[in-house]
């Protein structure tokens, strides 16, 4: 059962977010399998946004708030909020799943 996570970044974190990028991706290559789409949200200029967004397949939504949780960038504060919601795969990589 997919679920979306939203992350939005705390006012002023752009260099906290930079000091924990590496630890970070290092974490999402670990719950890859886990994960359907993952990224960072940007500015139409490309630059950043301040969050991110996440949609992940598990089974509850106590997993999908472990998993962020368990993130480098939550466990370090950048995260203003986080909202999770349940999402239904209707299209996934050009396959319908209705």
């Amino acid at each position: 059962m997919p679920y979306m996570i939203e992350t939005f970044d705390k006012a002023g974190s752009l260099n906290l977010r930079k000091a924990n990028r590496a630890e970070h991706l290092v974490y999402l290559d670990q719950i890859k399998d886990r994960l359907l789409a993952c990224g960072a949200k940007l500015n139409d200029d490309g630059s950043d946004a301040g969050g991110g967004l996440y949609v992940v397949d598990v089974d509850t939504r106590a997993e999908a708030e472990a998993l962020i949780q368990a993130d480098p960038f939550h466990k370090v504060g950048l995260f203003e909020r986080v909202e999770i919601k349940r999402w239904r795969k209707a299209y996934l990589d050009g396959r319908s799943y209705l």
